[in-house]
């Protein structure tokens, strides 16, 4: 595959970096139009998505350079390669840092938590499929070894060098899966999206549906480096589905209406009633 999409002189663009950046704009459009079809500020949700963007990709940063100091104080200029590195527990850690401010912006803004995860879910389901895309490019997250005529087979020095890729392998692109996965989570959610019937909904579809992928995902996935659990019946990321698959559940259960919607339901038969005393 193709690590570098292309030079500009003695800049490299790599190829995950350009896929991964048009998946955050798309997302951030697709955002601003989810968030006038649930009501919540399209004004706010931009700035939360940007917040949440930049906290993100400064806390998995930050993870590198803290793991990698003392590399870092004898190479200083290694520092402008930390963008190359890809590893699972790196995108935890940005995740869980772009989650943490967002809350924190919703909470200040006093934005209704709910409404804004479902005008979030499609747009992230967007922006990680295509982040897929990138790193199936890069070959970062590769596969395990396959016969299969879809095998892809990466020869490029650097995808060895910044993602530990396997050369002259075929491999599974699972990566591919990923992207095709969630790229049709992120349309059956913009589908569902106007006849949801509760707050809440589309994000917890999200949940459910992202962790069901992720953990089929990770069965075509190489486990280096992706933390083995109970004895290697899980990874990392299976063990981080199984909770996103919980988190969905909670937030799709049937919830007891509030005191205000079940006081509006009263007066809405209340006058119903009246109307047909009337009649």
């Amino acid at each position: 595959m193709h690590p570098v999409l292309f030079h500009v002189g003695n800049l490299v663009v790599p190829a995950y970096g350009a896929s991964a950046a048009i998946g955050v704009v798309l997302a951030l459009l697709l955002a601003q139009r989810t968030a006038r079809l649930t009501g919540v500020n399209a004004a706010d949700v931009w700035n939360l998505s940007i917040l949440a963007l930049f906290a993100a990709l400064i806390g998995a940063r930050l993870l590198l350079v803290v793991v990698n100091w003392r590399d870092i104080l004898l190479h200083p200029g290694w520092i402008f390669g930390l963008s190359m590195v890809h590893h699972p527990l790196v995108s935890a850690a940005g995740a869980a840092c772009g989650a943490l401010f967002a809350w924190l912006y919703a909470r200040r803004r006093r934005m209704p938590l709910r409404i804004t995860a479902d005008a979030l879910a499609a747009p992230l389901a967007l922006g990680l499929a295509f982040e897929q895309f990138g790193a199936l490019l890069a070959g970062s997250g590769y596969g395990v070894p396959s016969g299969a005529r879809w095998a892809v087979t990466y020869t490029s020095i650097l995808a060895e060098r910044w993602s530990g890729t396997p050369l002259g392998l075929p491999l599974h692109p699972v990566q591919a899966y990923a992207a095709l996965a969630h790229l049709t989570i992120a349309v059956v959610l913009l589908l569902w999206l106007p006849v949801r019937r509760r707050e809440g909904d589309l994000a917890g579809l999200w949940f459910l549906l992202t962790g069901i992928s992720i953990f089929l995902t990770e069965l075509w996935r190489d486990p280096e480096g992706r933390g083995m659990l109970f004895g290697g019946l899980l990874d990392g990321p299976q063990a981080a589905a199984i909770a996103f698959v919980l988190a969905g559940g909670a937030l799709l259960v049937e919830r007891k209406p509030s005191q205000a919607a079940a006081a509006t339901n009263a007066t809405v038969l209340a006058d119903s009633d009246r109307e047909d005393g009337h009649a």
